[in-house]
Order: C-alpha cells, then sequence, then structure tokens
C-alpha cells in the first residue's frame, strides 16, 4: 500500500464505508426490514451524512444514481460480485474496470478475495490487475478478505481473520474489510497482522443498537481503522441516530455507552438476517 492512498475514503485514517452492494450479493430480500431502501437513492441520502466517509456500490447503481451526488458522496466502486443464485465455489464475477470506475468518479474500488476458495488463484490475478490498475489512477484500494471454501471450516476462527488481514497486506490492498473475529485480543492480532494495511470491521447481520456499538468500539479500542457496513444502517427505521452514534465511537473515540446517551430510543432486539 502507498502512503494516503485512501486518503480520499478516510477521515483521520479512520473510515466509515457505507455499503450498498447486497442486492447483487443477497438480493431484494435484504431490504424487507425497511423497504423504501430498495431505491438506491434513499441509501445514497444516508451517504451524504457527515460521518460516511464512502458509499461503496455495484456499477449499474452508480450508473443510475451517482452523477445525482458526485459533490456530496465519495463513490468506492464495489468491482466485482456474485449472485446468491451462485452455487458453486466461492467466486466472484468482475462486473466493471478500474478505468471505467474512475471515470464515473470513483475515488476508490472494492474488491472481495475469498482466500481458501478453489478459485483463489484467479481471484489473487485479478485483484493484482485491478490493485495495479488503481495505482496508476491514484485510487485506494479495499479488499472485502472473506476466507471461505470447502476446506475452510470456520471463517471467523481468529487464525482465519488474521490471515484474512495479511492477505490484504500482502496483496496490496490499503483497507482490508474482514469480520469480527468474537474477541478485542482476535481483533488486535488481526490488525496486527496487517502491518499498514489498515482494518475495517464488516458490519454483518442487523444487531441491536447496544451490542453493535459495543462491537463497533471493541474492535476500534484493538486497533480497527473503522467499518464497512450496511444492513446495521439501512435496515434501521431511524439510521441517521445510528451514523450519530458510530461517529462519535470511530471518530471521537467514545464509548459506546456514551453514543447510546446522545441517541434516545435505542433499540434493543436485532432484526433476523443471514449473517453473510
Amino acid at each position: 500500500m502507498l502512503d494516503d492512498a485512501d486518503s480520499a475514503i478516510t477521515r483521520d485514517g479512520k473510515a466509515l464505508i457505507l455499503a450498498y452492494d447486497h442486492g447483487l450479493e443477497h438480493g431484494p430480500v435484504d431490504f424487507e426490514p425497511v423497504p423504501e431502501t430498495t431505491d438506491p437513492g434513499v441509501v445514497f441520502d444516508l451517504a451524504t451524512h457527515d460521518a460516511v466517509t464512502a458509499l461503496a456500490v455495484g456499477k449499474g447503481v452508480a450508473e443510475a444514481h451517482y452523477p445525482s451526488y458526485e459533490d456530496d458522496v465519495t463513490l468506492l466502486a464495489k468491482l466485482n460480485g456474485t449472485s446468491n443464485l451462485w452455487m458453486g465455489e466461492p467466486d466472484s464475477a468482475v462486473n466493471w474496470s478500474v478505468d471505467y470506475a474512475h471515470d464515473l468518479g470513483a475515488d476508490a474500488i472494492g474488491f472481495t478475495y475469498y482466500g481458501g476458495s478453489n478459485n483463489e488463484v484467479e481471484m489473487a490475478e485479478e485483484f493484482r490487475d485491478a490493485q495495479e490498475a488503481a495505482r496508476h489512477r491514484d485510487m485506494g484500494v479495499v479488499m472485502w478478505s472473506y476466507p471461505r471454501g470447502q476446506g475452510l471450516k470456520n471463517d471467523r476462527d481468529p487464525k482465519t481473520i488474521a490471515y484474512a488481514t495479511r492477505l490484504g497486506l500482502e496483496l496490496g490492498a490499503d483497507i482490508a474489510k474482514v469480520k469480527y473475529p468474537g474477541s478485542a485480543d482476535a481483533m488486535e492480532w488481526a490488525c496486527q497482522s496487517a502491518g499498514k494495511c489498515k482494518v475495517v470491521m464488516s458490519g454483518g447481520s442487523k444487531a441491536s443498537d447496544r451490542d453493535f456499538l459495543e462491537t463497533v468500539e471493541s474492535a476500534m479500542r484493538a486497533g480497527a481503522s473503522g467499518l464497512a457496513v450496511g444492513r446495521n444502517i439501512f435496515q434501521r427505521e431511524n439510521p441517521e441516530a445510528m451514523l450519530d452514534g458510530l461517529e462519535k465511537v470511530i471518530f471521537e473515540g467514545t464509548t459506546a455507552e456514551e453514543a447510546l446517551d446522545a441517541m434516545p430510543g435505542a433499540e434493543s432486539e436485532p432484526a433476523a438476517a443471514s449473517d453473510d
């Protein structure tokens, strides 16, 4: 990674990436809890919140909506993705090029990498091409580093998550997005393993306000540089309140409890959802 390559999608070295690639990866079911979020414009509006450092979307959504938001939203082009209808060994189709993303106005690219998949070699070569093209365009590079495949028993094992962050470093990502490994100690090991590659926590399935903010606080204190989150924002009836809370925890260094005090009506129960 290069110094300051990710400056366009971070603030003071920290990131809050709003992810909205779920329509491709999971399908419209992810929008059922708050049906209006089926409209990408609703999520683009959320991305104008001061806490959000970038919005990650796929090509079609970016083409249709980003031109109306280019002055207010930082675009992170999610280059690859495969539908949940795919039943084969984990893989991810490359759906648009770095050059096209740059021409559309993207400041960074996102790329899913399934370490451990039978398709790992092909995906590493695709990532190489995208990473080098992004370097020529002075664009940041975020790796969705999700080890999975038929030979992987536990994708949240601390050793696996530490390996995932290390893959980000070794392959040239500026930021590695990984699942929370279950404890502060495990997260600290994952962050240390990444060297100069920043680590952000994946938001995962929707949780209660308290549980989610406490997990984010734990990750930040363990050395994470922020969060890449989708459902824990757009599946909420009051997503702006959660963004207010996350801004305090990520950028101001407050505790989850202090953030909750500024969020009246915190939700106590998670909504049922797949964790993918």
